[in-house]
């Protein structure tokens, strides 16, 4: 595909979402213990005029982290600083970013599980004693260690895939939440609230039937709200209907249980090349041409939560609840159009 294309598409979702970015935790849709726990942390650190503690945010993507980076920082009123954790290489390109820091600060590194393990352990005594220690000069002996002090500042770390942290790195963030996935009814106030930033007049049966497809997931509710609201623009009277939504579903290929085209190959390959299962993730990447991470981060967190797949030791395995999704009979193997 074109570059410029993808960087259009990439500019245009920046933009959307930048919009509709909530800015305090009281507009924040879902999540409500995290929420709560979260405007007592933020409350108490105000009262004693201290940083927030580090927060590490972490579960499936698109449930709000970023967000909530945000959120954080416009309520203690500071400047948000953010990162990602595979752009920082160098050492240096971690201590430039640190002392670029201002006191009371919020620094967002995403991906915070990619960091190299030689930047994580500079992270740690910024993180603890806010100073870095930093080597410089060439291999001749005449290198020397300079301690750099930093300003007090809150580090908020978010991941898909906490695991990944090393136990050094993890230990170090005094508030650690965990995102869950979003009820329907969340995500419908999700998209309502996203048609009265955009000043776009939806059904209540629209917004509900957005809500049910999205995988119950903000960021795919919000993508495919701008989606309809595409075809409500140019196919209809402007307005988003359960009709016009039921149409642009149905291009879109999104199917009544939220199943796009990447979820059925995924299913239909685990069960007409390899018998249903049990098979590793690798081998089913590369039947579909699909890469690693993606079906591990994007597609099969939402088949494991909703019972399509199961994982085992062996690798995943297909349940009764797949083979239907996709026509053939559990029973008996043979396919059946559907």
């Amino acid at each position: 595909m074109d570059k410029r294309i993808v960087d259009s598409e990439e500019r245009e979702e920046d933009i959307f979402e930048k919009n509709i970015r909530p800015d305090t935790l009281d507009e924040y849709v879902g999540q409500k213990e995290i929420k709560e726990n979260l405007r007592i942390f933020i409350k108490a650190a105000k009262m004693r005029n201290e940083p927030l503690d580090h927060v590490l945010l972490y579960g499936p993507p698109g449930l709000g982290k970023t967000t909530l980076a945000h959120i954080i920082a416009n309520e203690l009123g500071v400047n948000l600083r953010t990162a990602s954790g595979p752009s920082i290489e160098k050492s240096g390109d971690l201590a430039a970013i640190l002392s670029n820091l201002e006191p009371g600060d919020v620094l967002f590194i995403d991906e915070i599980h990619r960091m190299p393990s030689y930047i994580e352990e500079i992270l740690y005594p910024a993180m603890e004693d806010f100073e870095i220690d930093l080597v410089i000069g060439g291999g001749d002996g005449k290198s020397k260690s300079i301690k750099i002090n930093l300003p007090p500042f809150t580090l908020v770390g978010a991941t898909t895939r906490a695991g990944d942290l090393s136990s050094p790195l993890r230990d170090r963030f005094g508030i650690v939440s965990k995102l869950e996935y979003y009820s329907e009814e969340e995500l419908k106030d999700i998209v309502v609230r996203s048609s009265h930033v955009f000043d776009i007049e939806i059904d209540d049966d629209a917004a509900m039937e957005l809500a049910r497809r999205s995988r119950k997931t903000p960021r795919i509710a919000n993508r495919l709200f701008r989606r309809v609201r595409d075809f409500a623009i140019v196919e209809g009277d402007g307005k988003i209907t359960l009709d016009i939504t039921l149409k642009a579903l149905k291009r879109l290929n999104v199917d009544d249980q939220g199943l796009d085209n990447i979820d059925r190959e995924y299913l239909k390959s685990l069960i007409t090349k390899f018998g249903g299962g049990p098979v590793g993730v690798e081998t089913i990447a590369t039947s579909i041409g699909e890469e690693v991470t993606t079906i591990e981060d994007v597609v099969e967190p939402y088949l494991l939560q909703e019972g399509f797949i199961k994982r085992t030791r062996s690798g995943r395995v297909a349940t009764e609840k797949a083979y239907r999704v996709i026509g053939i009979d559990y029973n008996f193997g043979l396919f059946k159009e559907v």
